[in-house]
């Protein structure tokens, strides 16, 4: 018998080592743009390089932040929620109802967002799995309902809070929101869970082949509507981050914020492909998007250039993604 081929020995695993100089320079690229875009914005404009730009962006960004955490789930087990948007303006509705309708305390008006959230996000991933459907297909459905559910709460028209929850936004330290620091702690803690713990190994594992998992005794179907359930859960709480620091919960906010969710994921490296990702390296790409706009409207630059800009800067992150892929498998 023929002794087996090179070609058909098995890979070997990248090692510890290997893998940790792979997620280094991951983050050391991801910080050289983004040292780079402020430099570059710094240079355009006098007033870019200021504390007061600088904790700006910070206390825009968590509701951005919080959605992206979930998205990355998302997109690692190959998946896509384009709902998130309009989950997060239903999740505020519903908690500005609560409020100055029904008399709820804030607590429970709180309470009332996230479960909103949990329910949305559960329902689209619990669709997606019973009928064995693309998220993509189901979350975009659920996209319309969802905001067609937030203009019945309000009766189509901004519902002003005032400061039943402006704590969530107001200056904590620094200038810095009670907001920006919970979106910083759950990216640690996601992180965590993705890289630390069974959970996210079987995150990973069902986007990398999901019928290895499945031979392995690992059932993904629960796994896939937690993670959509997840992502529901922390776009009801961008919700209440939103009309927090608007005061206010808009039928129409979160309008497209999919989209930015999404690019800041995919600027953050996590493979649309599903099998890969990092939290820490999507809350780079949330900044990398939040110093673009930020710069962007500082120069002076009109919003279709704005979009012009951030789109070509999605593509060219999803174009560095795919040469890095196929890098890796040469």
């Amino acid at each position: 018998m023929n002794a087996p081929t090179a070609s058909a020995a098995p890979a070997a695993a990248p090692s510890s080592a290997s893998v940790w100089r792979s997620q280094l320079g991951t983050y050391l690229g991801l910080l050289a743009v983004l040292a780079g875009m402020v430099a570059l914005f710094s240079s355009l404009s006098e007033y870019f390089w200021s504390a007061e730009t600088f904790i700006t962006i910070a206390n825009e960004i968590p509701a951005l932040a919080v959605m992206a955490v979930g998205m990355t789930f998302v997109l690692i087990i190959a998946g896509i929620d384009l709902s998130v948007g309009s989950v997060m303006a239903l999740a505020a509705a519903t908690s500005a109802a609560a409020i100055l309708q029904w008399g709820w305390t804030v607590p429970a008006a709180a309470a009332l967002a996230l479960a909103t959230g949990l329910v949305c996000g559960t329902i689209t991933g619990a669709i997606s799995v019973a009928w064995r459907l693309p998220s993509f297909i189901v979350s975009l459905g659920m996209l319309e309902a969802v905001r067609g559910s937030a203009y019945v709460v309000t009766d189509s028209r901004t519902q002003y809070v005032g400061d039943a929850i402006s704590w969530l936004s107001a200056p904590f330290f620094g200038g810095i929101s009670f907001a920006f620091l919970l979106a910083v702690l759950l990216v640690v803690v996601a992180q965590l869970v993705l890289s630390r713990t069974v959970f996210g190994r079987c995150v990973v594992g069902i986007g990398t082949n999901e019928e290895a998992m499945r031979l392995a005794g690992v059932d993904p179907r629960p796994i896939r509507v937690i993670v959509f359930a997840m992502t529901g859960l922390l776009a009801g709480l961008a919700g209440l981050m939103q009309s927090a620091r608007l005061e206010a919960a808009d039928p129409n906010a979160g309008t497209g914020m999919e989209l930015q969710v999404i690019a800041a994921v995919v600027i953050g490296g996590t493979s649309l492909m599903g099998g890969r990702g990092s939290v820490v390296n999507t809350a780079f790409g949330v900044l990398i998007i939040a110093v673009l706009e930020a710069g962007l409207a500082q120069v002076g630059a009109s919003e279709p250039s704005k979009r012009i800009i951030t789109g070509f800067v999605i593509v060219a992150a999803v174009i560095v993604d795919t040469l890095r892929q196929r890098r890796a498998k040469v």
